[in-house]
Protein backbone atom coordinates (compact mmCIF):
# COMPACT_ATOMS: atom_id res chain seq x y z
CA UNK A 1 0.00 0.00 0.00
CA UNK A 2 1.23 3.35 -0.86
CA UNK A 3 1.73 6.11 1.54
CA UNK A 4 -1.06 8.13 0.24
CA UNK A 5 -3.60 5.22 0.65
CA UNK A 6 -2.38 4.93 4.01
CA UNK A 7 -2.91 8.30 4.88
CA UNK A 8 -6.54 8.09 3.28
CA UNK A 9 -7.22 4.91 4.85
CA UNK A 10 -6.55 6.42 8.03
CA UNK A 11 -8.60 9.18 7.79
CA UNK A 12 -11.66 6.68 6.83
CA UNK A 13 -10.99 5.06 10.02
CA UNK A 14 -11.33 8.31 12.18
CA UNK A 15 -14.93 9.23 10.01
CA UNK A 16 -16.24 5.64 10.74
CA UNK A 17 -15.17 5.27 14.43
CA UNK A 18 -15.24 9.15 15.45
CA UNK A 19 -18.73 9.77 13.90
CA UNK A 20 -19.26 12.30 10.56
CA UNK A 21 -18.28 15.19 12.71
CA UNK A 22 -15.00 14.26 13.31
CA UNK A 23 -12.25 16.15 11.59
CA UNK A 24 -8.99 14.26 10.88
CA UNK A 25 -5.72 14.75 9.12
CA UNK A 26 -3.08 12.32 8.44
CA UNK A 27 1.01 12.16 7.07
CA UNK A 28 2.13 9.45 6.34
CA UNK A 29 6.14 8.96 5.79
CA UNK A 30 8.66 6.29 4.95
CA UNK A 31 12.12 7.15 5.79
CA UNK A 32 15.24 5.41 4.64
CA UNK A 33 17.55 6.63 6.54
CA UNK A 34 21.81 5.54 5.90
CA UNK A 35 24.63 6.64 8.19
CA UNK A 36 28.67 5.97 8.05
CA UNK A 37 30.24 7.09 11.14
CA UNK A 38 34.44 6.87 11.61
CA UNK A 39 36.48 7.58 14.38
CA UNK A 40 40.40 7.17 14.92
CA UNK A 41 40.33 7.84 11.02
CA UNK A 42 38.55 4.16 10.45
CA UNK A 43 35.03 3.32 9.67
CA UNK A 44 33.45 1.42 13.05
CA UNK A 45 29.59 1.63 12.24
CA UNK A 46 27.50 1.55 8.89
CA UNK A 47 23.47 1.62 9.87
CA UNK A 48 20.70 1.88 7.97
CA UNK A 49 16.96 1.75 8.41
CA UNK A 50 13.65 2.11 6.89
CA UNK A 51 10.73 2.99 8.64
CA UNK A 52 7.00 4.03 8.14
CA UNK A 53 5.45 6.53 10.28
CA UNK A 54 2.12 7.92 10.91
CA UNK A 55 0.98 10.99 12.54
CA UNK A 56 -2.51 12.08 13.06
CA UNK A 57 -4.58 15.18 14.31
CA UNK A 58 -8.66 14.80 14.90
CA UNK A 59 -10.79 17.58 16.04
CA UNK A 60 -13.55 16.19 18.03
CA UNK A 61 -16.75 17.81 19.07
CA UNK A 62 -14.29 21.01 19.53
CA UNK A 63 -11.14 18.76 20.96
CA UNK A 64 -8.54 18.72 19.20
CA UNK A 65 -5.55 15.75 19.88
CA UNK A 66 -2.65 14.32 18.31
CA UNK A 67 -0.86 10.57 17.97
CA UNK A 68 1.24 8.74 15.93
CA UNK A 69 2.69 5.27 15.59
CA UNK A 70 4.65 2.90 13.27
CA UNK A 71 2.98 0.04 12.94
CA UNK A 72 0.53 -0.02 9.99
CA UNK A 73 -0.99 -3.40 9.78
CA UNK A 74 -5.05 -2.75 9.88
CA UNK A 75 -4.86 -3.56 13.73
CA UNK A 76 -2.13 -1.43 14.38
CA UNK A 77 -4.03 1.59 12.62
CA UNK A 78 -7.36 1.00 14.38
CA UNK A 79 -5.54 0.90 17.50
CA UNK A 80 -3.76 4.63 16.66
CA UNK A 81 -7.10 6.20 15.50
CA UNK A 82 -8.96 4.72 18.93
CA UNK A 83 -6.62 5.90 21.43
CA UNK A 84 -6.53 9.32 19.43
CA UNK A 85 -10.01 9.72 19.62
CA UNK A 86 -9.80 8.83 23.44
CA UNK A 87 -7.21 11.63 23.80
CA UNK A 88 -9.47 13.97 22.40
CA UNK A 89 -12.39 13.41 24.38
CA UNK A 90 -10.38 13.92 27.02
CA UNK A 91 -8.99 17.26 25.93
CA UNK A 92 -10.06 20.71 26.77
CA UNK A 93 -11.89 22.81 24.60
CA UNK A 94 -9.59 24.12 21.82
CA UNK A 95 -11.22 27.45 20.64
CA UNK A 96 -8.58 28.28 18.00
CA UNK A 97 -9.23 25.14 16.31
CA UNK A 98 -8.57 26.73 12.66
CA UNK A 99 -10.29 23.80 10.64
CA UNK A 100 -8.46 21.46 7.70
CA UNK A 101 -6.66 22.45 4.72
CA UNK A 102 -9.44 22.23 2.05
CA UNK A 103 -8.46 20.95 -1.62
CA UNK A 104 -5.43 22.80 -2.97
CA UNK A 105 -3.02 22.24 -5.56
CA UNK A 106 0.16 21.55 -4.08
CA UNK A 107 3.32 23.34 -5.75
CA UNK A 108 6.11 21.13 -7.60
CA UNK A 109 8.90 20.66 -6.16
CA UNK A 110 12.25 19.67 -7.66
CA UNK A 111 13.02 16.05 -8.66
CA UNK A 112 15.05 14.37 -6.42
CA UNK A 113 18.66 12.77 -6.88
CA UNK A 114 17.62 8.78 -7.26
CA UNK A 115 21.48 8.17 -6.62
CA UNK A 116 21.39 9.46 -3.13
CA UNK A 117 18.05 7.95 -2.45
CA UNK A 118 19.41 4.85 -3.43
CA UNK A 119 23.37 5.13 -2.57
CA UNK A 120 25.24 2.14 -1.05
CA UNK A 121 27.46 2.14 1.58
CA UNK A 122 30.75 1.71 -0.28
CA UNK A 123 29.62 5.23 -1.67
CA UNK A 124 29.81 7.01 1.51
CA UNK A 125 33.01 4.73 2.54
CA UNK A 126 34.57 6.32 -0.28
CA UNK A 127 33.66 9.71 0.87
CA UNK A 128 34.85 8.77 4.26
CA UNK A 129 38.19 7.31 3.04
CA UNK A 130 38.66 10.73 0.96
CA UNK A 131 38.10 12.90 4.28
CA UNK A 132 40.66 10.77 6.35
CA UNK A 133 43.62 10.58 3.35
CA UNK A 134 43.26 14.41 3.28
CA UNK A 135 43.83 15.29 6.58
CA UNK A 136 47.21 14.06 5.91
CA UNK A 137 47.69 11.36 9.39
CA UNK A 138 45.79 13.66 11.92
CA UNK A 139 43.59 11.48 13.91
CA UNK A 140 40.06 12.48 12.62
CA UNK A 141 36.18 11.28 13.08
CA UNK A 142 33.00 12.26 11.55
CA UNK A 143 29.72 11.03 9.63
CA UNK A 144 28.62 10.57 6.20
CA UNK A 145 25.07 10.28 5.70
CA UNK A 146 22.22 9.86 3.30
CA UNK A 147 18.53 10.35 3.84
CA UNK A 148 15.42 9.35 1.42
CA UNK A 149 11.51 10.22 2.66
CA UNK A 150 8.20 9.46 1.04
CA UNK A 151 5.41 11.45 2.71
CA UNK A 152 1.95 11.68 1.90
CA UNK A 153 -0.94 13.97 3.52
CA UNK A 154 -5.09 13.44 3.75
CA UNK A 155 -7.54 15.15 5.36
CA UNK A 156 -11.50 14.83 5.82
CA UNK A 157 -11.91 17.69 3.84
CA UNK A 158 -10.43 16.03 0.89
CA UNK A 159 -7.03 17.42 0.70
CA UNK A 160 -4.36 15.10 -0.26
CA UNK A 161 -0.56 15.58 -1.80
CA UNK A 162 2.55 13.57 -1.96
CA UNK A 163 6.43 14.82 -1.83
CA UNK A 164 10.00 12.94 -1.93
CA UNK A 165 12.90 14.68 -0.11
CA UNK A 166 16.29 13.44 -0.23
CA UNK A 167 19.36 14.88 1.36
CA UNK A 168 23.32 13.97 1.68
CA UNK A 169 25.59 15.37 5.11
CA UNK A 170 28.99 14.84 5.83
CA UNK A 171 30.76 16.23 9.13
CA UNK A 172 34.10 16.07 10.23
CA UNK A 173 37.03 16.71 12.78
CA UNK A 174 40.81 16.47 12.45
CA UNK A 175 42.65 16.18 15.85
CA UNK A 176 46.33 17.47 16.36
CA UNK A 177 47.21 17.69 20.15
CA UNK A 178 43.95 18.22 21.43
CA UNK A 179 42.86 21.11 18.97
CA UNK A 180 40.08 20.44 16.62
CA UNK A 181 39.17 21.29 13.21
CA UNK A 182 36.15 21.05 11.40
CA UNK A 183 34.44 20.56 8.28
CA UNK A 184 30.59 19.87 7.78
CA UNK A 185 28.04 20.19 4.27
CA UNK A 186 24.73 19.52 3.82
CA UNK A 187 23.65 18.55 -0.09
CA UNK A 188 20.75 17.65 -2.03
CA UNK A 189 23.32 14.92 -4.01
CA UNK A 190 25.53 13.15 -2.51
CA UNK A 191 28.07 13.81 -5.57
CA UNK A 192 28.21 17.36 -4.39
CA UNK A 193 29.64 16.08 -1.03
CA UNK A 194 33.74 15.95 -1.56
CA UNK A 195 35.24 14.48 1.31
CA UNK A 196 38.80 15.24 0.12
CA UNK A 197 38.09 18.78 -0.09
CA UNK A 198 36.29 18.91 3.62
CA UNK A 199 38.87 16.31 5.20
CA UNK A 200 41.74 18.96 4.39
CA UNK A 201 39.49 21.88 5.77
CA UNK A 202 39.63 20.03 8.40
CA UNK A 203 43.10 19.35 8.83
CA UNK A 204 44.01 22.68 8.15
CA UNK A 205 42.50 24.07 11.09
CA UNK A 206 43.21 21.58 13.62
CA UNK A 207 46.92 22.49 12.56
CA UNK A 208 46.14 26.27 12.95
CA UNK A 209 44.61 25.72 16.00
CA UNK A 210 47.65 24.98 18.19
CA UNK A 211 49.08 26.58 21.22
CA UNK A 212 45.99 29.05 21.33
CA UNK A 213 46.54 32.25 23.62
CA UNK A 214 44.09 33.57 26.21
CA UNK A 215 42.04 36.87 25.70
CA UNK A 216 40.61 39.29 27.80
CA UNK A 217 36.76 39.29 27.77
CA UNK A 218 35.18 42.57 26.11
CA UNK A 219 33.35 43.48 22.46
CA UNK A 220 35.38 42.38 19.50
CA UNK A 221 35.02 42.90 15.60
CA UNK A 222 34.18 39.08 14.18
CA UNK A 223 34.32 36.74 11.45
CA UNK A 224 31.94 34.12 11.41
CA UNK A 225 32.32 31.21 9.67
CA UNK A 226 29.23 29.73 7.81
CA UNK A 227 28.84 27.04 10.60
CA UNK A 228 28.58 29.54 13.18
CA UNK A 229 26.19 31.76 11.16
CA UNK A 230 23.39 28.83 11.14
CA UNK A 231 23.85 29.01 14.63
CA UNK A 232 22.16 32.90 14.40
CA UNK A 233 19.32 31.72 11.44
CA UNK A 234 18.44 29.06 13.46
CA UNK A 235 17.51 31.29 16.80
CA UNK A 236 16.07 33.86 14.61
CA UNK A 237 13.99 31.13 12.96
CA UNK A 238 12.57 29.34 16.35
CA UNK A 239 12.47 32.61 18.68
CA UNK A 240 12.02 35.25 16.19
CA UNK A 241 10.41 34.59 13.28
CA UNK A 242 8.05 32.22 14.51
CA UNK A 243 3.99 33.32 14.41
CA UNK A 244 3.08 32.40 17.30
CA UNK A 245 5.79 33.51 19.81
CA UNK A 246 4.99 37.01 17.39
CA UNK A 247 1.53 36.18 18.80
CA UNK A 248 2.20 36.11 22.42
CA UNK A 249 4.53 39.48 21.85
CA UNK A 250 7.71 37.54 22.67
CA UNK A 251 9.43 37.99 19.27
CA UNK A 252 11.42 40.64 18.65
CA UNK A 253 10.33 40.79 15.22
CA UNK A 254 8.15 43.94 13.96
CA UNK A 255 7.16 43.91 10.58
CA UNK A 256 7.67 46.83 8.37
CA UNK A 257 10.42 48.19 10.87
CA UNK A 258 14.57 48.74 9.37
CA UNK A 259 15.35 45.98 12.21
CA UNK A 260 18.68 44.53 10.69
CA UNK A 261 20.81 46.07 8.42
CA UNK A 262 20.38 46.81 4.93
CA UNK A 263 23.28 44.12 3.87
CA UNK A 264 20.33 41.61 5.31
CA UNK A 265 17.98 39.56 3.14
CA UNK A 266 16.58 36.64 4.85
CA UNK A 267 14.32 33.78 3.01
CA UNK A 268 12.48 30.94 4.04
CA UNK A 269 13.23 28.91 0.81
CA UNK A 270 11.99 24.98 1.44
CA UNK A 271 11.68 24.56 -2.14
CA UNK A 272 15.28 25.44 -3.11
CA UNK A 273 16.84 22.17 -2.30
CA UNK A 274 14.39 19.07 -3.38
CA UNK A 275 12.15 19.00 -0.01
CA UNK A 276 8.64 18.41 0.34
CA UNK A 277 5.79 20.90 -1.25
CA UNK A 278 3.78 20.64 1.55
CA UNK A 279 4.04 21.38 5.36
CA UNK A 280 2.44 19.17 8.39
CA UNK A 281 -1.34 20.76 7.48
CA UNK A 282 -0.96 20.17 4.18
CA UNK A 283 -0.35 23.66 2.87
CA UNK A 284 1.67 23.93 0.05
CA UNK A 285 5.16 25.29 0.86
CA UNK A 286 6.59 28.63 -1.03
CA UNK A 287 9.38 30.46 -0.50
CA UNK A 288 8.90 33.25 2.10
CA UNK A 289 10.85 37.09 2.68
CA UNK A 290 11.13 36.76 6.06
CA UNK A 291 14.05 40.33 6.04
CA UNK A 292 14.33 42.34 2.67
CA UNK A 293 17.83 44.66 2.56
CA UNK A 294 17.12 45.15 6.22
CA UNK A 295 13.11 45.57 6.54
CA UNK A 296 11.22 42.88 8.55
CA UNK A 297 8.62 41.93 6.24
CA UNK A 298 7.15 38.95 7.70
CA UNK A 299 6.79 35.93 9.98
CA UNK A 300 6.08 32.12 9.68
CA UNK A 301 2.84 31.19 10.35
CA UNK A 302 0.90 27.86 10.13
CA UNK A 303 -3.11 27.60 10.03
CA UNK A 304 -3.73 28.59 13.71
CA UNK A 305 -1.24 31.97 13.67
CA UNK A 306 -3.04 32.95 10.69
CA UNK A 307 -6.54 32.82 11.84
CA UNK A 308 -5.13 34.70 14.63
CA UNK A 309 -3.65 36.89 12.79
CA UNK A 310 -6.60 37.32 10.60
CA UNK A 311 -3.90 36.13 7.39
CA UNK A 312 -3.59 32.89 5.92
CA UNK A 313 -0.78 30.31 6.80
CA UNK A 314 2.79 30.98 4.72
CA UNK A 315 3.22 26.96 4.61
CA UNK A 316 5.23 26.56 8.02
CA UNK A 317 2.99 24.34 9.81
CA UNK A 318 5.34 21.75 12.32
CA UNK A 319 4.73 18.62 14.08
CA UNK A 320 4.02 19.99 17.52
CA UNK A 321 2.95 23.30 16.23
CA UNK A 322 0.29 23.72 18.79
CA UNK A 323 3.35 24.10 21.36
CA UNK A 324 6.30 25.26 19.40
CA UNK A 325 4.59 27.25 16.88
CA UNK A 326 5.82 27.50 13.14
CA UNK A 327 8.72 26.99 11.73
CA UNK A 328 11.06 28.40 8.99
CA UNK A 329 13.85 25.85 8.41
CA UNK A 330 14.98 26.22 5.56
CA UNK A 331 16.40 29.94 5.95
CA UNK A 332 18.86 31.58 3.83
CA UNK A 333 20.92 34.70 4.32
CA UNK A 334 21.53 36.62 1.21
CA UNK A 335 23.34 40.51 0.55
CA UNK A 336 26.11 42.18 -0.42
CA UNK A 337 29.45 40.47 -1.14
CA UNK A 338 32.38 41.28 0.84
CA UNK A 339 34.82 42.84 -1.51
CA UNK A 340 37.11 41.41 -4.03
CA UNK A 341 39.16 37.68 -3.24
CA UNK A 342 42.44 39.45 -4.18
CA UNK A 343 42.18 40.12 -1.00
CA UNK A 344 43.14 36.37 0.42
CA UNK A 345 46.96 36.95 -0.17
CA UNK A 346 47.48 38.04 3.38
CA UNK A 347 44.85 36.33 5.17
CA UNK A 348 47.01 34.49 7.06
CA UNK A 349 50.77 34.00 8.96
CA UNK A 350 53.09 31.50 10.56
CA UNK A 351 51.24 28.80 12.93
CA UNK A 352 48.01 30.27 12.16
CA UNK A 353 47.90 29.30 8.23
CA UNK A 354 45.61 27.31 6.86
CA UNK A 355 42.97 28.92 9.52
CA UNK A 356 41.32 30.87 6.75
CA UNK A 357 40.26 27.48 4.15
CA UNK A 358 37.76 30.06 1.50
CA UNK A 359 38.13 32.69 -0.50
CA UNK A 360 34.87 34.51 0.62
CA UNK A 361 36.09 34.39 4.38
CA UNK A 362 39.25 35.51 3.47
CA UNK A 363 38.13 38.64 1.92
CA UNK A 364 36.18 39.36 5.02
CA UNK A 365 39.24 38.81 7.48
CA UNK A 366 41.35 41.07 5.03
CA UNK A 367 38.96 44.51 5.99
CA UNK A 368 39.75 43.35 10.09
CA UNK A 369 41.72 45.92 11.79
CA UNK A 370 41.74 43.49 15.41
CA UNK A 371 38.98 40.97 15.28
CA UNK A 372 38.28 37.16 16.24
CA UNK A 373 37.18 34.85 13.29
CA UNK A 374 35.12 32.03 14.54
CA UNK A 375 34.40 28.82 12.84
CA UNK A 376 31.24 27.45 15.11
CA UNK A 377 29.12 28.42 17.77
CA UNK A 378 27.17 25.91 20.01
CA UNK A 379 25.75 25.41 23.38
CA UNK A 380 23.94 28.07 22.80
CA UNK A 381 20.61 29.26 25.15
CA UNK A 382 18.35 32.20 24.72
CA UNK A 383 18.38 34.31 28.11
CA UNK A 384 15.69 36.67 27.11
CA UNK A 385 12.94 35.16 24.22
CA UNK A 386 11.99 38.97 23.26
CA UNK A 387 15.33 40.55 22.34
CA UNK A 388 16.74 37.31 21.57
CA UNK A 389 19.96 37.22 24.21
CA UNK A 390 21.40 34.18 23.48
CA UNK A 391 24.47 32.88 25.92
CA UNK A 392 26.97 30.29 24.26
CA UNK A 393 30.61 29.07 23.59
CA UNK A 394 32.99 29.20 20.23
CA UNK A 395 34.08 25.40 19.36
CA UNK A 396 36.26 24.03 16.99
CA UNK A 397 38.57 26.81 16.34
CA UNK A 398 38.90 30.77 17.20
CA UNK A 399 41.68 32.99 15.46
CA UNK A 400 42.82 36.08 16.52
CA UNK A 401 43.18 38.86 13.53
CA UNK A 402 45.35 41.54 13.19
CA UNK A 403 45.60 44.24 10.20
CA UNK A 404 44.11 41.92 8.49
CA UNK A 405 45.87 39.27 8.78
CA UNK A 406 44.95 36.09 11.37
CA UNK A 407 47.79 35.80 13.46
CA UNK A 408 47.12 33.44 16.31
CA UNK A 409 44.87 30.59 17.93
CA UNK A 410 42.76 32.19 20.52
CA UNK A 411 41.34 29.36 23.54
CA UNK A 412 37.39 29.19 23.58
CA UNK A 413 35.60 32.15 24.68
CA UNK A 414 31.50 32.02 26.31
CA UNK A 415 29.66 35.27 24.92
CA UNK A 416 26.05 36.51 25.89
CA UNK A 417 24.69 38.57 22.96
CA UNK A 418 21.25 39.96 21.41
CA UNK A 419 21.56 38.13 18.22
CA UNK A 420 19.20 41.00 16.45
CA UNK A 421 21.16 43.58 17.62
CA UNK A 422 24.65 42.02 16.41
CA UNK A 423 22.98 42.08 13.10
CA UNK A 424 20.95 45.70 13.14
CA UNK A 425 21.41 48.38 11.04
CA UNK A 426 24.62 49.59 10.59
CA UNK A 427 27.01 46.22 12.38
CA UNK A 428 27.29 44.39 9.36
CA UNK A 429 30.58 45.06 7.67
CA UNK A 430 30.26 42.23 5.17
CA UNK A 431 29.20 39.30 3.74
CA UNK A 432 30.56 36.48 1.61
CA UNK A 433 29.19 35.85 -2.11
CA UNK A 434 28.88 32.39 -1.07
CA UNK A 435 25.92 30.70 0.81
CA UNK A 436 27.28 27.24 2.15
CA UNK A 437 24.26 24.56 3.45
CA UNK A 438 24.83 24.28 6.90
CA UNK A 439 23.25 20.17 8.16
CA UNK A 440 20.67 20.24 10.98
CA UNK A 441 19.14 17.07 12.90
CA UNK A 442 15.40 18.14 12.42
CA UNK A 443 14.26 16.16 9.61
CA UNK A 444 13.99 18.22 6.01
CA UNK A 445 16.15 21.52 8.04
CA UNK A 446 18.93 23.47 6.54
CA UNK A 447 20.52 26.58 7.02
CA UNK A 448 21.78 28.55 4.19
CA UNK A 449 24.63 30.44 5.35
CA UNK A 450 27.98 32.71 3.94
CA UNK A 451 30.93 33.78 5.97
CA UNK A 452 29.76 37.02 7.77
CA UNK A 453 31.56 40.02 9.31
CA UNK A 454 30.20 42.05 12.30
CA UNK A 455 31.27 45.47 13.97
CA UNK A 456 30.76 44.00 17.56
CA UNK A 457 30.47 40.69 19.59
CA UNK A 458 30.38 40.36 23.42
CA UNK A 459 32.46 37.64 24.87
CA UNK A 460 32.82 37.65 28.50
CA UNK A 461 35.34 35.18 29.27
CA UNK A 462 36.95 31.91 28.97
CA UNK A 463 34.90 28.86 27.76
CA UNK A 464 35.61 27.04 31.47
CA UNK A 465 34.42 30.98 33.06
Amino acid sequence: MTELELAGQVVELVRRLGGPGAQAEAVVTRADLALTRFANSGIHQNVSESTVGVRLRVNVDGRTATGGGSVVTADGLVALVERTLTAARLCPPDPGWPGLTPPTPTPDAPPVDEATAHAEPDQRADRVGAFVAAAGGLSTAGYCRTAHRSSAFANSAGHSAYGRSVEAAMDGIARRDGADGVARRSADRLSDLDGAELGAQAAAKAQAAADPVELPPGHYEVVFEPAAVADLLQNLSWYGFNGKRYAERQSFAEPGAAQFDRAVTLVDDPLGGSGLPFDAEGTGRRALTLVEAGTTRAVAHDRRTAAEAGTESTGHAVAGGATWGPMARNLRLSGAAAGPASATGRSTTGAAAGAVVDVDTAALVAGVRRGLLVTDLWYTRVLDPKSLVVTGLTRNGVWLIEDGTVVRAVRDLRFTESYPRALGPGAVLGLGARAVRQPERVDGAWWAAPSLRLASWHFTGGASG
